[in-house]
């Protein structure tokens, strides 16, 4: 305990953080623990909820700037409170699973997670990827480059940037801000091949910390709603664009 206690306050000197609350929803006592020890050292208020549902009815009364939410609970599993959590608003969530399936965490991606770590994880990681996800919700990208009047269309897709709409044969179609974003930056580059990387900074502000799979996890989801009219095409290897002559 010396050796982590030591740990923790050389981590302290390194870093300062105005004071942001953050819950963990975690039913392993000793994780919970351990994450909240390294949080509070780094300046942050920590709530800490075992069960689920607690923890979706903490957040709801609380508000807290970030929530680290387990992904196998009782009373309410980490899907459920993520799906909860994401019909009230836009709280950032990691979620924390101890299943090393890369299904698990294209499944949470598409819930909304905005970033996940497999058990056990490193502390010191778990508070670097916590900043990281505040610092996408405190200071958003500025989103599409095109002016507010543009609209941008490919075949039967149109694409409204300043009223945020997307239609297909005229039907409106609900986008998430992330998917609008992403549809935007590849048209307004019709084209150009843009890696992974190169979208996660356009799109997310700056280079991601997680899995670069999240890029495919929000195509994925363009392609599902937008369907044939979905103007994306895959190029193996390196990422993903819009052909110019669409």
């Amino acid at each position: 305990m010396t050796t982590a206690t030591n740990s923790v306050n050389s981590m302290t000197s390194q870093f300062s953080e105005d004071q942001q609350q953050v819950l963990i929803v975690e039913d392993e006592p000793n994780i919970s623990s351990f994450a909240r020890m390294y949080l509070e050292a780094a300046g942050f208020d920590v709530l800490v909820a075992e069960r689920g549902d607690e923890g979706l009815e903490l957040a709801e009364k609380e508000k807290p700037d970030l929530v680290i939410l387990d992904l196998m609970l009782p009373g309410m599993d980490g899907y459920e409170v993520t799906k909860r959590l994401r019909q009230d608003g836009q709280i950032p969530i990691i979620m924390l699973t101890a299943r090393d399936d890369p299904v698990d965490k294209v499944v949470g991606l598409e819930l909304g997670a905005d970033d996940y770590l497999t058990k056990p994880f490193n502390p010191r990681e778990l508070v670097a990827r916590a900043r990281a996800v505040l610092r996408r919700a405190e200071a958003p990208p500025e989103g599409p480059t095109a002016p507010e009047n543009t609209v941008l269309e490919v075949d039967t897709l149109r694409v409204e940037v300043g009223g945020r709409e997307v239609f297909v044969d005229g039907e409106g179609i609900s986008l998430t801000p992330k998917e609008f974003d992403l549809l935007v930056a590849l048209i307004e580059n019709r084209g150009l091949v843009l890696t992974r990387e190169q979208l996660l900074e356009r799109v997310w502000g700056f280079t991601f910390l997680g899995d670069s799979r999240t890029i495919d996890v929000h195509v994925r989801q363009l392609r599902r709603k937008l369907g044939d009219a979905c103007p994306i095409q895959t190029v193996w290897g390196t990422g993903y664009k819009v052909a110019a002559d669409r």
